[in-house]
């Protein structure tokens, strides 16, 4: 049975306390694990930074072998960790399983990259060499929505850098991640990786820690401001994947019948619950009315229950607080729009709410300028595509957008324009390994995945030498 205890030096070990996780699918107990004191924290970043010069000493072609192997027992183990992963987020069990498999195929991809030596000159005059090396002891702090696949953002490019790892899962989905960590432990050196878990009580203190020289968080704007509080104290390197507010900007020369499936895949995965998901709708008016027929009668078609069932669709939202405000954010949607599809929470245990489609709604409503994070999407009218680009960037936050459209060059001269981090034409939310993905204003510092993701990781360092 799994221990669901902290890992610290190699070994599993007892928090100070326990943590229960609830089944948000049935508001029962998921199961409890251990939770870490301060002191316990401070044993996990000593023994990361103990396991930190024999580690990054190490060749990269031992760092490989062992993150590889990381892999492979992840991937060997998917059921069982997608198995405990629905039971404490609530995604379908095929979606959780898949992001196990996620999380091994993302840290394979930074085990198979490499941090050569670069020569920027070599003259009569001088050598310029630019050197990668390890940053010392990394925290990773993730959220609840991915705890898995976030996870490998991570893991591999900082332990590939030669980094040593402290982990911190959300106090609501830890179980997944501290399983994890019980299955890989053997496969790197006691130390290199740690995993803790807390009551939402450490996070101030791993911010402001003197022995960690590097925080990636994804999470909430709100927290991610006060990590780079936090962080400010010792300048510790940074990396923020915070909050957005993503738009689809589509256009009126497209077919609503063909992009709507495409629209709402793009805006109900993971039940709402994902950072670049498309969290508005701005539709050009001469399609407006048969997008949003089309994508009302998408959301009536989903089955929403318990993601160990057969045939669900979508789980429930993540935890009550996260159920609340979407509720709320709904409620005022109803006052300033037209719901054509859910807007009900359904009258049984969990955290569930039908996807929701609301027209006949624009700025102003909290469903369009807040990031709702749940199932609700706001199908929002224009008439000038100007017009609509320079309201969809008056947001504070800038993760990501899609612009979509019959003619791919009008929908790339208005991308080019849209202020987020990464904008996709004719598709949204695609991430890749190997496509750096980082944040525009308030959603993010810093960027994670592709060699800038692993460099992240790295202190360059000149070496410059004179040839006379």
């Amino acid at each position: 049975m799994p221990s669901f205890e902290l890992l610290i030096n190699g070994k599993m070990v007892p928090g100070v306390g326990t943590l229960d996780v609830i089944n948000p699918a049935t508001e029962s107990l998921a199961g409890s694990c251990s939770r870490a004191s301060e002191s316990q924290l401070d044993e996990a970043v000593e023994a990361a930074n103990g396991a930190l010069a024999n580690w990054s000493a190490t060749s990269i072609e031992e760092r490989r072998r062992a993150i590889e192997q990381v892999a492979d027992i992840v991937t060997a183990n998917a059921e069982e960790l997608g198995s405990i992963l629905t039971s404490e987020q609530g995604k379908p069990l095929a979606e959780a399983i898949g992001e196990a498999h996620g999380f091994a195929m993302f840290t394979r991809h930074f085990a198979a990259m490499d941090l050569p030596v670069e020569i920027l000159e070599d003259s009569d005059v001088r050598r310029v060499e630019i050197h990668r090396s390890p940053l010392g002891v990394v925290a990773a702090i993730v959220p609840w929505n991915f705890p898995l696949i976030l996870l490998g953002f991570k893991l591999g490019p900082a332990l590939m850098a030669g980094n040593t790892l402290v982990v911190k899962p959300a106090p609501t989905t830890p179980l997944s991640t501290l399983r994890l960590a019980e299955l890989v432990k053997d496969a790197l050196p006691p130390g290199v990786l740690n995993v803790i878990a807390d009551a939402n009580d450490l996070g101030s203190k791993i911010s402001g820690h003197p022995k960690i020289r590097k925080i990636s968080f994804t999470g909430s704007s709100a927290t991610g401001a006060k990590v780079m509080a936090g962080a400010a104290e010792t300048l510790k390197r940074i990396t923020l994947e915070m909050g957005g507010n993503d738009a689809g900007l589509i256009l009126g020369d497209v077919d609503p019948k063909e992009i709507a499936p495409k629209i709402f895949a793009a805006a109900f995965p993971n039940n709402g619950q994902v950072c670049i998901a498309m969290k508005r709708v701005y539709a050009h008016e001469d399609i407006y009315d048969a997008l949003c027929d089309e994508l009302a009668a998408i959301a009536k078609s989903k089955k929403i229950g318990d993601g160990t069932e057969a045939g669900i669709d979508l789980g429930p939202l993540q935890n009550k607080a996260q159920y609340d405000k979407v509720k709320a954010i709904i409620a005022d949607a109803a006052d300033k729009g037209t719901i054509i599809a859910g807007g009900r929470a359904p009258d049984r245990p969990g955290y569930f709410i039908e996807p929701t489609i609301v027209r006949d709604i624009a700025e102003g409503a909290r469903l369009v300028d807040e990031e709702q994070f749940g199932p609700a999407l706001p199908i929002i009218k224009f008439r000038d595509p100007e017009e609509a680009l320079a309201r969809i960037n008056r947001t504070a936050e800038g993760l990501g957008g899609s612009v979509w459209s019959s003619d791919a060059e009008a929908a790339r001269d208005l991308a080019v324009r849209l202020d987020a981090g990464t904008v996709w034409v004719n598709k949204h939310g695609e991430l890749d390994p190997g496509i750096p993905f980082s944040g525009a204003k308030q959603s993010g510092v810093g960027t994670e995945l592709g060699r800038a993701g692993l460099e992240e990781f790295t202190q360059r360092r000149v070496i410059n030498i004179s040839s006379s």
